[in-house]
């Protein structure tokens, strides 16, 4: 490993980190200069000065291998936590250590997760870096860092497919160089479009933005207490609605469908799968919680169950109702689908809908395989034919993001966490989902969980932002290294 361009690479994302507290900085100002200033200056400072410590004694250099680039994905994250813990931290209030890493890593991985019981006591500055931490891990620091790796580095397609799955692609081609700028377009005309019909539906400019921030990036974070709900407007909840679907699907098939100005890139088979589960789950949900609920119309279970299939699924946790409300059966289909969440190619977490879709595929594969031995038969998407060796990996994955999650949901209950709220919780921190069931639903916190169990919390909401790949690789490199 090339400790130099290692340390070069993860100073940009922590100036990336930097920039975004200089500009909660000038919002503080902008306020008055509020309660957070001083601790934002702080942060800045410290932040700023060991981002650009490599580029002062680090030259410059094109070569950057494999194994540098998971260790730079790895150590990008890690430090963004600690870093951006730093505001939290030193302004107080509720944020002690833990605590602040916890608001960090969840803002970092768009969980959305908060400790925060009283969100709306925070400082504007406070409030706007919180979503800022959202808007630069929706992106992906891994983005921001393949914007600066060279295009003629080898190693740059290999990076940028961990963020964005071949299998959701269909009519969808680029050339790796431009793969980056293409994602990085769709999310910033995301947000800019979001902010601005937000804007116009009643938000303050100030709301607007950081829901921007938030929706954009399947995040969750709000400068309301009630989230979404505080607003009370259809228009709000519709808008909402449009954005959380555009964020979790792949932004290249986005891209096509506007460039080229036809529906025909979004004729793809993973897309189809993942908005019938859409639909199948909306209506479903919707006719439970009319009969649950004889005081909601049609139309507001209709609304309701829409968005919040939406904000589980997409896993940007925004809320406009109380899901403790629900029938456990809703409940549990929320649960189920936050396991598989959006596609790949978007902002959302989880194991995916491509992963999910090529695991159907591949088991109908084995079934015609035992029933016709003799045949020959590949695995279609489309008009792509994949081989079993091919969908291995996405199968294995599978199977490694249910271990860590009995393991997760086996601590935490040994933590003291109930059972309910021990696997719930689990799977929201590990699909970065955001909202569970109980005193950690949607209009609830993760303040009263135990220490250990939101240092849990915290592992999972990383590896399953970064997904669990490149973290077993860097942990084979170091293990190899020592030995």
């Amino acid at each position: 490993m090339n400790l130099k361009v290692i340390s070069r690479n993860v100073g940009f994302a922590l100036l990336t980190s930097a920039f975004f507290m200089f500009l909660s900085i000038i919002v503080s100002m902008s306020r008055g200069n509020d309660s957070a200033l001083a601790a934002l200056i702080i942060s800045f400072v410290i932040t700023f000065t060991v981002g650009v410590f490599p580029f002062i004694f680090v030259r410059s250099t094109e070569r950057i291998s494999l194994k540098d680039g998971y260790m730079i994905i790895v150590l990008s994250w890690s430090l963004s936590f600690i870093f951006g813990m730093l505001p939290y931290l030193l302004w107080g209030g509720p944020f002690t250590v833990v605590n602040s890493l916890f608001e960090s890593v969840s803002g970092y991985t768009t969980t959305g997760a908060t400790i925060l019981e009283e969100v709306e006591a925070l400082p504007d500055s406070l409030l706007f870096w919180r979503s800022s931490t959202h808007f630069i891990g929706g992106l992906g620091v891994v983005v921001f860092l393949l914007l600066i790796i060279p295009s003629s580095s080898p190693v740059r397609l290999r990076l940028t497919n961990l963020e964005i799955s071949s299998l959701s692609r269909e009519g969808y081609r680029s050339r790796a160089n431009k793969t980056v700028i293409i994602y990085s377009s769709v999310y910033f005309a995301l947000v800019l479009l979001s902010f601005l019909l937000y804007w116009i539906s009643g938000m303050s400019a100030f709301d607007a933005i950081n829901h921007a921030f938030s929706v954009c990036a399947t995040g969750g974070f709000s400068t309301k207490n009630l989230s979404i709900a505080s607003f009370d407007s259809n228009a709000i909840n519709v808008i909402t609605i449009v954005f959380m679907f555009l964020a979790s699907v792949h932004f290249g098939t986005l891209f096509m469908a506007v460039v080229h100005r036809s529906f025909k890139p979004l004729n793809n088979p993973v897309l189809k799968y993942y908005f019938s589960i859409i639909v199948a789950v909306s209506l479903i949900s919707a006719f439970c919680m009319r009969l649950n609920d004889s005081g909601l119309s049609f139309g507001d279970s209709l609304v309701s169950g829409v968005f919040h299939t939406l904000t589980f699924i997409s896993t940007t946790g925004f809320a406009i109702a109380d899901n403790n409300t629900w029938p456990a059966f809703v409940n549990t289909l929320m649960l189920i689908i936050s396991i598989q969440c959006g596609m790949a190619g978007s902002t959302t977490g989880g194991i995916k809908a491509d992963r999910m879709y090529l695991t159907f595929k591949a088991l109908g594969h084995q079934v015609k395989h035992v029933l016709h031995p003799t045949s020959i038969n590949q695995i279609r998407i489309n008009n792509h034919y994949l081989k079993m060796e091919e969908a291995y990996p996405h199968i294995l994955f599978l199977g490694i993001y249910f271990i860590a999650l009995s393991l997760s949901t086996g601590l935490n209950t040994l933590f003291g966490l109930d059972d309910a709220n021990a696997l719930y919780a689990s799977v929201s921190c590990l699909s970065n989902v955001g909202p569970a069931i109980g005193d950690l639903g949607t209009f609830g916190n993760y303040n009263s969980v135990p220490v250990m169990s939101k240092l849990i919390f915290c592992l999972d909401m990383f590896i399953g932002r970064i997904e669990i790949y490149p973290v077993l690789a860097v942990m084979m490199m170091v293990f190899h290294r020592n030995k």
